[in-house]
């Protein structure tokens, strides 16, 4: 019986992992065609990415050039995504428009990409409900722990109020974009 329910475990997981990114084909750029996928021919990383856009309803973060999607990713997000962010310790991943401002390697969650929350509007709803409005808001990877596999951390919302990813799509994002790129976060 436990045969049974872990291969249904593992065609699930192969499976669900196949939707959690998808490259989408910029305007003008070559296409060619591999069996039924139609396969950029222009490097990704030959784009500028002006901006990453998180739709916390979809569970997205697109990496965005010249106003045009290049790719989408499936993130986790706080364990309670629905609302914005309202003070420490609320779990929520914020609402807004921030910058990447600093990165490190983090020995818990791989890479980490710094937000600049709070900004001016979070930190006068603070001041004015007379709360401490958090900080310490990051893109970053999943844990490596041998408790649980890296699938398992992208099937729900389980950070603080970051914005997480699978590692593989950390290590690629990293790459791609610079400090000081923008980040809208949207409902």
């Amino acid at each position: 019986m436990r045969w049974l329910l872990a291969t249904f475990c593992l065609c699930f997981v192969s499976v669900s992992q196949a939707e959690f990114t998808q490259t989408i084909v910029p305007k003008g750029s070559e296409q060619a065609f591999l069996g039924h996928k139609v396969i950029d021919t222009q490097d990704i990383s030959e784009r500028t990415i002006d901006k990453i856009l998180v739709l916390k309803s979809a569970h997205q973060l697109q990496l965005i050039s010249r106003g045009e999607p290049l790719k989408t990713y499936h993130v986790s997000l706080g364990k309670y995504p629905k609302g914005t962010k309202l003070r420490e310790g609320d779990r929520r991943t914020p609402e807004g428009f921030y910058w990447v401002d600093w990165r490190k390697v983090s020995d818990a969650y791989n890479l980490s990409m710094h937000i600049s929350y709070p900004n001016i509007s979070d930190s006068a709803r603070a001041r004015r409900e007379g709360v401490d409005p958090g900080g310490m808001i990051m893109i970053h990877g999943t844990p490596v722990d041998e408790n649980y596999p890296e699938w398992y951390f992208s099937t729900l919302d389980w950070t603080d109020g970051c914005i997480a990813m699978k590692n593989t799509d950390m290590r690629e994002v990293w790459n791609l974009v610079k400090d000081g790129t923008m980040i809208e976060i949207r409902p």
